[in-house]
């Protein structure tokens, strides 16, 4: 570990997961500060801003404290730091079952084969769509997840057609998630179940429990 090495971090917290195939599970998230997006969506505008810097060992040790085997990266966009990936490693060496919460945007090449890298698509609605680096698409492992955040209709026949024009689904798993109250759920659900995906649906569990407050 290079002992120089820092991140700006918003808050870290533990919490049950939220989302993805581990939804449920007790785990500790790491949230960075900072974010090249402006997803027209995003409920964590708080982490674009601000944070305290730590030292990757100050980051470990107060993980640790949580007495917990699942972590979460998140932000933000955490790859938008440089040390990330050290972090990532880091964690991984330590024991823990670790993932990756990020927007797809930038390169995921770097980060270690033993992270679960859960990775959006931009859908139109987003505004972000034009940000999509589908190269990342190539690095993908059986283990990773690609999550598609549906705004409307449109934005689920987009990620419809994506999926089958990129064979998605021999890659990876899969994420649909409703933008909260934006998107009906129970909509979502049944165009899922009409359609045929081979995809794993989802809500964001945190905030049914907690509300919208700091992702608990």
């Amino acid at each position: 570990m290079n002992s120089s090495s820092r991140l700006r971090i918003t808050e870290i917290f533990h919490s049950l997961q939220g989302e993805s195939n581990t939804v449920g599970v007790p785990t500790v998230f790491i949230r960075l500060t900072g974010c090249p997006l402006r997803c027209g969506y995003c409920d964590t505008s708080y982490a674009f801003k601000g944070g305290e810097w730590m030292s990757l060992q100050q980051i470990n040790t107060t993980v640790d404290g949580f007495k917990a085997r699942y972590v979460t990266v998140t932000g933000g966009e955490p790859l938008a730091q440089q040390a990330c990936p050290e972090l990532l490693t880091l964690l991984c060496d330590g024991g823990y079952r670790v993932s990756l919460e990020t927007s797809g945007a930038l390169d995921i090449s770097g980060v270690d084969s033993r992270v679960v890298r859960v990775m959006d698509i931009k859908t139109p609605a987003s505004g972000e769509v034009e940000k999509n680096l589908y190269q990342n698409i190539e690095q993908l492992n059986p283990h990773d997840q690609v999550k598609f955040v549906i705004c409307n209709e449109a934005d689920y026949q987009w990620s419809r057609q994506l999926l089958r024009d990129l064979d998605l689904e021999s890659r990876c798993e899969i994420l649909f998630s409703p933008v909260n109250g934006t998107q009906d759920p129970t909509q979502l659900a049944e165009w899922i179940l009409r359609d045929h995906l081979n995809v794993r649906f989802q809500i964001q569990l945190h905030k049914y429990l907690w509300g919208d407050v700091g992702g608990r």
